[in-house]
């Protein structure tokens, strides 16, 4: 495993290192040792699989806050997805930057969310599958949502979303006494 800090403090782009072979491959897309060696949470309490027919499904902006924040470890199983994480911490340094991602099957690449960060996510192909591991249940009284093109984050999205649900469009502009 290749693991490589992005500008967000405590975020990882990990990128795995598959075993070839006649038969096919192997590839460990998660290790304790080497997650903890990091810093890492290495507790994962669910893993949610997000399918999405239609190239051009934006999902997000999402956290969760306070003791239920999340940490995400985040992959595209099938299909390619570009996806992002917005620092919502305010002691970070990092705070109110983005960073994205393409995750793809085919690289077996995965994307490490810390806690207080925001996270979207928006297919580039069809039937683009996200597996999405947390260390947190979900707990719709800790949810907050962003709009995915809140100026105070302008995320530079590789193409413009065609389908968003209700709920992700409903999502506020970010307020920066929200978190403080």
């Amino acid at each position: 495993m290749k693991m490589t800090e992005t500008p967000i403090i405590g975020a990882w782009h990990i990128e795995a290192t598959p075993f070839v072979d006649p038969r096919g491959s192997f590839t460990r897309t998660f290790c304790q040792r080497t997650f903890a060696a990091h810093g890492l949470e290495t507790t994962f309490v669910q893993c949610n699989l997000s399918r999405n027919r239609h190239k051009a499904t934006l999902r997000g902006l999402h956290l969760q806050t306070g003791e239920q924040s999340e940490v995400k470890l985040v992959r595209a199983v099938s299909g390619r997805i570009f996806d992002v994480a917005v620092d919502l911490r305010p002691d970070s340094p990092s705070f109110l930057r983005w960073h994205g991602i393409e995750l793809s099957a085919g690289q077996q690449n995965a994307f490490y969310i810390p806690r207080g960060c925001a996270h979207g996510f928006i297919t580039l192909e069809e039937n683009s599958d996200l597996l999405y591991q947390v260390s947190h249940e979900y707990a719709p009284g800790h949810e907050r949502g962003y709009r995915w093109d809140d100026p105070a984050f302008a995320i530079d999205w590789p193409l413009q979303p065609d389908i968003i649900s209700d709920k992700d469009r409903a999502n506020a502009d970010f307020q920066l006494n929200q978190a403080r």
